[in-house]
């Protein structure tokens, strides 16, 4: 279900009975303080969702679509955000969905801090690699995620920052893998790691 304004990103919410807290969840990645971690951003790894369930991978849509829901509910650059936003999942979610559901999709929002499911995981390895496509992103595009990304640390010295940005760049880059689906390891890896390898060119040294 999705009634945003025209021209919005299409934002396909699961739960049609609870519309003030998809609203309370819109307006937090609206937050005009976010860079990349916005609406644009949750469209983004809703669409590629679809594309991977389009693709064959199977995994629960209910929980998963939520966990994309709240994945980054909570995001101010602090490193317990993802486990705030899980937090945010258990207080609101019951009532809506079962304690079953409630449990995953916790599960999954943890899980996005480190990217790493385990291969018999479909759930895990949909919204990992949903969360983490945008590093196969075309070369615009993510740039512009790129920058975003530096404009959500603003308040870090461009020394502090560079720093920073390389041992993200260089930890995911030491990943065995990147994706764990099969459309996502045939179709976003390689670009990945070239956008990847781009970016850590081009920082300052």
């Amino acid at each position: 279900m999705d009634d945003r304004p025209p021209g919005e990103p299409t934002l396909t919410w699961p739960l049609p009975d609870a519309p003030d807290l998809r609203d309370a969840l819109h307006a937090a990645y609206a937050d005009p303080a976010r860079g990349y971690h916005d609406v644009r951003h949750l469209a983004e790894v809703i669409d590629r969702l679809d594309e991977l369930a389009a693709a064959g991978a199977t995994y629960d849509r209910t929980p998963v679509l939520l966990a994309a829901w709240f994945h980054d509910a909570v995001y101010d650059g602090e490193r317990d955000a993802e486990e705030r936003s899980a937090a945010w999942a258990e207080d609101a979610l019951p009532g809506l969905v079962d304690d079953a559901t409630v449990a995953e999709v916790a599960r999954l929002v943890r899980l996005t801090e480190s990217h790493r499911p385990e291969d018999n995981d479909p759930n895990g390895c949909a919204l990992s690699d949903a969360d983490l496509g945008i590093l196969a992103a075309p070369e615009e595009r993510y740039d512009d995620y790129a920058a975003a990304v530096r404009a959500e640390y603003a308040h870090l010295s461009d020394d502090v920052f560079t720093a920073g940005r390389a041992e993200v760049l260089r930890e995911l880059m030491a990943k065995p893998r990147l994706f764990h689906t099969a459309h996502g390891l045939a179709h976003w890896e390689d670009p990945a790691r070239r956008n990847m390898e781009r970016e850590l060119s081009l920082l300052p040294a």
